[in-house]
């Protein structure tokens, strides 16, 4: 055949009957699905790729298909199986045939699939990222962030339309405590090839403005395994426990955490979760305001009410002493009195006739007595009086004075001052006997709480 000529059909003829007698068997095949399509026929198109695992750079490639009538069961029973619908980016164990087309060359038919491959794969690939994570050495550092006390103001990385974020959104605001959270939507992919970088876009975004932020929540609500694997992604798990303020997530699976949820600070199931969550988290320590506003309250109206008593007591024992003084000054006025009349009459009886101008005299002097006498009883009333009252003033000073240093020593000023409220379990330690090693203490300040492990 060195001489003989051949038609372009003809040598595609020839490959194709050297291949069929040469490969007639079927094969089990891993590969890469680096695209998949299905047309309106219902035929499944893939393109399947081998990576190099130094590098990621493409070492083989080639066309396949699985044709309408086994793609109905093979896709059916992929997917109950793993979870995961076929698509680009997961690994494949199929068995296939060869085929060669004149027109469209070298293909792979697809007659079946094996599930447990693939399950497998993910699942490594899951625990790679996991490992290199603690590697790291950063896979809890969301999780050691203080949680703030009233988290009001949330931004929220989520796609516009998804139902999840809708579902959120009005559990959040219909809550029957009546608060009010402020929200910041930063509409993002939630599925696809694009969600690593619209994710990490988000995140960016948020950081450009953290000040006006106290949490992050991603939510998505529910979807198949495979949205879920979307979040089994190093960069966006390692974005997340480099962000400044907790992040919650609430992506929607029930079965299963994927890496970004493991990350976070807090992992719920599902959007309408993490507003429950928001909600309780602001009831409670609204609850233990409550509680420390009324201890404050009842301890200061028993010491108000303790200096009540006091001036009451005072009180009591001043209006006597004070209507004996009245008394006394009284007698002393009526035996002056008398003795300035017994005095005169002695006088006039020893005297005799006087003279009319002495008679004046001694009227006048005796009314000038009087008068003097009357005069200084006002004086001892007037002194008396503002004596009293001065008292009296003294003792509302003084529980005025009580009543600010109350306000001063309250634990909300305190707090201003730098000073801090430490907890165990919700009740306030006085002294370090009440601890022991391992615990985890709250501590209070003005603006927020934190958390510390007792060593």
């Amino acid at each position: 055949m060195t001489g003989e000529k051949l038609t372009l059909s003809e040598l595609q003829q020839v490959i194709k009957d050297t291949l069929y007698l040469s490969l007639p068997d079927f094969y089990w095949v891993t590969a890469e699905i680096s695209e998949i399509k299905e047309n309106y026929s219902g035929h499944c198109y893939l393109e399947l790729i081998e990576k190099k695992p130094e590098d990621n750079n493409i070492r083989a490639r080639v066309r396949a298909v699985i044709w309408n009538s086994r793609y109905r069961i093979i896709r059916s029973f992929f997917e109950n199986a793993t979870g995961e619908r076929l698509r680009e980016g997961i690994k494949i164990l199929i068995r296939v045939k060869i085929e060669y087309h004149e027109i469209y060359g070298l293909s792979l038919v697809v007659f079946d699939i094996d599930p447990a491959y693939t399950i497998g794969d993910l699942a490594v690939k899951r625990q790679m990222i996991i490992r290199k994570l603690e590697e790291d050495g950063v896979l809890n550092m969301n999780k050691e962030l203080d949680f703030p006390l009233f988290p009001q103001r949330i931004a929220i990385i989520s796609s516009r339309n998804a139902a999840g974020y809708s579902d959120f959104m009005s559990h959040l605001k219909g809550n029957s405590y009546g608060y009010v959270f402020h929200t910041a939507l930063f509409d993002t992919v939630m599925q696809g090839s694009e969600t690593e970088a619209s994710v990490i876009s988000s995140f960016e975004r948020i950081a450009s403005q953290i000040q006006l932020f106290d949490i992050a929540v991603l939510i998505r609500g529910g979807g198949s395994q495979t949205d879920l694997s979307w979040f089994d992604n190093y960069n966006i798990a390692y974005y997340i426990t480099q962000f400044p303020i907790p992040v919650l997530t609430g992506i929607g699976h029930e079965k299963d955490m994927s890496v970004a949820d493991i990350v976070a600070h807090k992992s719920l199931k599902t959007p309408t979760a993490v507003a429950d969550f928001l909600i309780e988290q602001t009831a409670e320590t609204e609850n233990y305001l409550k509680e420390l506003s009324e201890a404050i309250s009842g301890k200061t109206k028993a010491v108000i009410d303790e200096y009540k008593i006091r001036i009451d007591s005072a009180r009591m024992k001043l209006i006597p002493s004070a209507t004996m003084m009245l008394s006394e000054g009284r007698q002393y006025l009526s035996d002056l009195m008398v003795e300035t009349m017994k005095t005169g009459k002695e006088f006039i009886m020893k005297a005799g006739m006087i003279s009319e101008n002495q008679k004046s005299r001694l009227a006048s002097v005796s009314k000038a007595l009087i008068e003097w006498n009357n005069s200084a009883l006002r004086q001892k009333k007037a002194s008396l009086l503002i004596n009293v009252r001065n008292m009296i003033e003294k003792a509302g000073m003084q529980l005025a004075s009580l009543e600010n240093t109350l306000k001063i020593l309250s634990p909300e000023n305190v707090l201003k001052r730098g000073y801090t409220i430490t907890s165990l379990d919700g009740k306030i330690l006085k002294s370090s006997g009440q601890v022991k090693s391992g615990d985890i203490v709250g501590t209070t300040f003005a603006d927020g709480k934190i958390q510390s492990k007792v060593l």
